[in-house]
């Protein structure tokens, strides 16, 4: 069951995004899920409890507060670009994830990579490590908000 419900959830997102209803496209649309399918069957996803969709809910308010840091880092990062100073300091930071849960370790790992200025680098056991293009991104970074909100998601 767990398959067919992936397999449809899969196959609906590729037609919203790819927005393309033609008969060749549709069966590469098509093919494409079936081959995630057979790759995450063999990786033992559906086997897991990390299929669940416990997390769906809290997912929505954490997408709306990162949706306003990636503007924040976006206008950072372009005021650095632009600046004719060019102020930047590369660091490489290590970042120790608040759950032991690897859904949400890897959730925060991605969040940080998506924020402009940063890029998680590792994430072994973890810790995370994490170039940052300034020193103040990456002393946000270490205050640990994303880090708590992201364990928050596991609470409840």
């Amino acid at each position: 069951m767990r398959l067919i419900l992936t397999f449809v959830l899969l196959m609906l997102v590729w037609l919203l995004w790819s927005g393309f209803f033609k008969p060749l496209l549709i069966s590469l649309g098509l093919l494409s899920c079936l081959f995630t399918l057979f790759l995450a069957r063999r990786m033992g996803f559906f086997k897991r409890e990390v299929f669940s969709l416990h997390l769906a809910y809290r997912l929505i308010p954490f997408w709306g507060w990162l949706a306003l840091e990636l503007i924040k880092s976006n206008l950072t990062v372009a005021r650095i670009v632009l600046s004719p100073k060019m102020v930047i300091s590369p660091t490489v930071v290590q970042l120790t994830a608040q759950s032991d849960d690897p859904v949400l370790q890897a959730i925060l790992g991605n969040s940080i990579t998506l924020t402009p200025g940063t890029v998680t680098l590792d994430d072994h056991e973890g810790e995370l490590l994490v170039h940052c293009l300034t020193r103040q991104g990456a002393d946000a970074l270490l205050e640990g908000d994303m880090n708590r909100r992201v364990a928050a998601l596991q609470r409840s």
